[in-house]
């Protein structure tokens, strides 16, 4: 009992200590997340109305006003709980999509289930649930998995890898052996759609491959170059610092998972603006994942959320219009976005 007591309060502290270092301490990659490496190809003359250029989108089988989603960030704990419940009302408000963070402090601990549970504000968008798939080696299973599905009323579950954080943070979980058996049998029998999300870190064509024959039609690349989990965990493991810049760019790594036929690719990592949002969504992604910018916000209220989403769907709009598209499909056909000039 005194065991487990102990490891709730390490989980609580630690998601205190991420929020903390994230919005107070130097916790970004250094290098690109290789989207500043292309560039538009200017159209001077579009042949659209702006006012015309539809920025709705599907996903799930649900529609979203913008192809963004608020990526997973935080929960179990009380700061958290505002958090959530600002993106959630952001989220709503928009029309867009939201994860939460991950679940696992709400199995251990059911009380901080409440940090979770955010459908009354946000009835209405698509919700993902979040779990760490190590944690399918450290007895969670098929019923755990559908427990934070339910609690929450999610459409669907992100399943979490992470093994550079977990070789970092410590007394992290390492233990990764053997489960993408585990993940195939998962998602044979959850009730909804499961998520394959990195971290900050990437994935390569032939994980996204291996996750394909297993099941899976769905992955959040989150590649390298926005918040590094190596430098965050670092602040209590200097090991960790080498680290910092260890991955696969965004835009790399949705050029390699892009290569698959019928993947369904949300991009993540290092998204600062609608330009990026755009070039992410060029080079293959069919959504894409924004954190960093809305933590600040979220702890002031759903109206600096919103106004910082609303800032994006803007500059994605007049990235369309000076490319001369007037829709997401035509935006994804590819023909507008090359490698950056060579003087440039």
């Amino acid at each position: 009992m005194q065991t487990e007591m102990l490891e709730k309060t390490n989980i609580k502290r630690r998601k205190q200590d991420h929020i903390r270092i994230c919005l107070q301490e130097d916790s970004a990659s250094t290098v690109s997340n290789g989207l500043d490496n292309y560039s538009f190809i200017h159209n001077a003359l579009p042949e659209i109305n702006k006012e015309d250029i539809r920025l709705s989108t599907r996903f799930l089988k649900k529609k979203m006003s913008m192809p963004v989603m608020i990526s997973s960030m935080s929960g179990g704990i009380e700061r958290a709980k505002k958090i959530n419940f600002n993106l959630a009302s952001a989220a709503q408000e928009l029309g867009i999509a939201m994860g939460v963070g991950s679940q696992r402090i709400m199995i251990e601990d059911p009380r901080t289930s409440k940090t979770f549970r955010i459908r009354d504000v946000a009835p209405d968008i698509l919700l993902f649930a979040n779990l760490g798939a190590v944690q399918l080696n450290n007895g969670f299973s098929l019923k755990e998995c559908q427990h934070v599905v339910d609690s929450c009323e999610a459409d669907a579950l992100i399943l979490h890898v992470n093994p550079l954080q977990e070789a970092i943070q410590l007394s992290g979980n390492t233990n990764f052996a053997d489960l993408t058996g585990k993940i195939e049998d998962i998602a044979g029998e959850l009730s909804v759609p499961i998520v394959i999300k990195e971290v900050g870190s990437g994935i390569s064509y032939e994980v996204a491959k291996r996750l394909q024959k297993a099941g899976i039609t769905i992955i959040d690349i989150a590649g390298s170059g926005g918040t590094s989990f190596a430098a965050v965990e670092s602040k209590s493991n200097h090991i960790g610092e080498v680290f910092r810049d260890w991955g696969i760019p965004t835009a790399e790594s949705i050029r390699q998972v892009s290569m698959l036929p019928n993947m369904n690719i949300i991009a993540g990592g290092g998204i600062k603006s609608g330009i990026d949002v755009a070039k992410a969504l060029a080079l293959g992604a069919d959504i894409v994942s924004v954190a960093r910018p809305l933590l600040g916000p979220s702890l002031v209220n759903a109206k600096e959320v919103r106004e910082v989403l609303e800032k994006f769907a803007e500059q994605l709009r007049i990235a369309m219009f000076c490319v001369g598209a007037s829709s997401i499909e035509e935006l994804k056909k590819n023909q507008y976005l090359v490698k950056k000039y060579p003087y440039s």
